[in-house]
């Protein structure tokens, strides 16, 4: 998650665009009253609902990206309304997609058959002291048990969801909320290494004074290592503003974003045997795209079967091949946060803002 930020420009870049056509869904949804949530926390003119149409265009530099998509995909809204999209990870048993809104502090579900309805609230702040900022959940994923993993902003920690998903009711265990006694920041995003370590990044913006905040403990914006056996290991603190993070089909390589205006840049990590960090090198720097006015900044990305890299970042998805070659970009025209691969794994969910999106592929995600 990143705040909203930069308005748009037009961009100078050649690019192919695509001509869109409306698609059907369907019945929309009822919408959610202010009475759900605190009113504290209510964003202005709050009404998340079934969405139809299209959005953006898909930019094209290499001929490398037709074998990743197809020339005539479409960018498939399918919900709109809320405040901030994130974290949307594909429930296979079940075929449907889950999401946060962070600000609302509340999970989303959404499904082909019954489209959208509410999941979880409250799902990163469960304290009963109002509070302001970006306290929902953010990053969402399941563990190798299928349970529900959230990055818990407002709770400051990673935790699982206790009841089956069937029947949600927001209780949750805590598997970390410390590093060396201090509390963490506000947990972001999170990924499941093969035996089962959870990677995880913990920049500063579910903190109500980010940055600033005289809440804040550690002095640095950290990536981690759960284990196991509860240990919260620190595999790098020199990331100014770690966001997303994805392993490589191998998981010899992790990827870190870094939605830092200033540095937003990609980073790719040798994992060594041990679990630990070794050399790094940065895989692509987009701080060029943001100075030049293009909404969004390195955020949350996943990897297909090749070990191409779907980063959200300025622009909207920036698909990158693992030598780090920027192929072309989902340009949705929005603040782009998050994605998963859902379906058969070759649907890529997108969340774009105030939307969810999804887009057609023709390679196919880890774990499908």
């Amino acid at each position: 998650m990143i705040l909203k930020s930069s308005k748009p420009v037009a961009s100078a870049l050649l690019f192919s665009s695509l001509c869109f056509t409306a698609c059907q869904g369907p019945a929309p949804a009822p919408h959610i009253t202010s009475s759900t949530y605190p009113i504290s926390n209510i964003p202005p003119n709050y009404s998340p609902t079934h969405a139809t149409g299209t959005l953006g265009t898909l930019w094209r530099l290499d001929p490398a990206l037709d074998s990743l998509i197809a020339p005539g995909a479409r960018i498939e809204k399918l919900a709109q309304g809320f405040d901030w999209t994130e974290g949307p990870v594909w429930v296979a048993n079940g075929n449907y997609l889950l999401f946060s809104d962070i600000l609302p502090n509340r999970v989303y579900r959404w499904d082909a058959t019954n489209g959208l309805k509410p999941f979880l609230f409250p799902s990163g702040y469960t304290g009963s002291k109002p509070r302001s900022g970006e306290i929902g959940s953010n990053g969402l994923l399941l563990d190798p048990q299928g349970r529900l993993v959230l990055c818990q902003h407002g709770d400051r920690r990673i935790a699982r969801l206790d009841s089956t998903l069937d029947k949600p009711d927001s209780k949750f265990t805590t598997l970390a909320e410390r590093f060396d006694g201090r509390r963490l920041n506000s947990p972001n995003d999170a990924c499941f290494h093969k035996n089962g370590d959870l990677y995880f990044t913990d920049p500063p913006y579910g903190l109500e004074k980010n940055i600033y905040d005289p809440a804040k403990e550690i002095a640095h914006q950290g990536v981690y290592r759960l284990s196991k056996d509860g240990t919260v290991t620190l595999l790098t603190d020199k990331m100014s503003r770690p966001n997303g993070i994805a392993f490589s089909p191998d998981q010899k390589t992790l990827y870190v974003a870094n939605s830092d205006p200033n540095r937003a840049v990609w980073m790719a990590y040798e994992v060594l045997d041990d679990g630990k960090l070794g050399k790094s090198r940065v895989l692509f720097d987009a701080t060029p795209f943001v100075k030049r006015g293009m909404k969004g900044l390195p955020d949350g990305m996943k990897v297909d079967r090749a070990g191409n890299l779907f980063a959200t970042g300025p622009g909207g998805v920036l698909v990158f091949n693992p030598a780090g070659n920027h192929l072309g970009t989902i340009h949705t025209g929005e603040a782009t946060a998050n994605c998963s691969w859902g379906d058969d794994g070759t649907v890529l969910y997108i969340t774009a803002d105030m939307y969810l999106c999804r887009i057609k592929t023709k390679t196919k995600g880890i774990g499908f």
